[in-house]
């Protein structure tokens, strides 16, 4: 019978992040469609309730939640522990490499086998960290439709967008890789639950996962 033993593994500010970005996201994707495309009565929007104002309202504040989430991620891919920096995801080791292709392996049923790590495994690390930059991009497009009279904001959107068109369309684009990244992700950690007895699920809850006791 496998023994495993308690480690901590996630710091109180990384899992503030994560449930900050996860309750944002589902706000602004929510908030986000109605502001693109309004399901209430016209003569709704005319009345005192003005949904429209209401939904830009949790939008912005929920957009806020998102940027001040990837404010801490950033800090903590740079001083954060040692499952929290960026450099433990990246490919650059052989350990790490190796983790890639194993869980490549794994994910796909070609191989049983596991490379158990304490932190993230190398895919869902740089699947995070694409999103990160993804999220950035949102914040950026974000702002400059938000405050398109600002110069800070007009001449970085215009330099990076070119256009509020643009910016606006890119910001919808990238609104459905979120979508798309939240299932995968929900998935893919009840099936690592299921397949590894770590505690992934229960480790952003309390911080702790369970390695086997060597």
């Amino acid at each position: 019978m496998a023994t495993f033993e308690k480690q901590q593994c996630w710091s109180v500010l990384l899992r503030l992040f994560h449930w900050m970005f996860a309750l944002s996201i589902v706000f602004l994707v929510v908030t986000g469609f109605y502001i693109n495309n309004p399901w209430s009565n016209t003569m709704i929007e005319g009345s005192a309730s003005f949904p429209m104002a209401m939904m830009r309202y949790i939008h912005f504040i929920a957009a806020y939640t998102f940027s001040g989430a990837v404010l801490i991620r950033s800090f903590l891919y740079i001083f954060g522990n040692a499952q929290e920096k960026v450099i433990d995801v990246l490919p650059i080791t052989k350990r790490n490499i190796n983790n890639l292709i194993v869980t490549l392996l794994q994910y796909c049923y070609i191989s049983d086998k596991h490379d158990e790590r304490l932190g993230h495994n190398i895919l869902a690390g740089l699947t995070y960290l694409f999103t990160f930059f993804v999220a950035i991009t949102m914040i950026c497009s974000g702002f400059f439709m938000l405050f398109p009279e600002i110069p800070f904001w007009q001449g970085w959107g215009l330099m990076l967008f070119g256009s509020q068109q643009s910016a606006r369309f890119l910001h919808h684009i990238l609104m459905w890789w979120f979508m798309i990244f939240v299932v995968i992700h929900i998935y893919l950690c009840i099936w690592n639950d299921v397949k590894s007895p770590e505690g992934v699920i229960s480790s952003i809850f309390t911080g702790v996962k369970f390695t086997h006791k060597s």
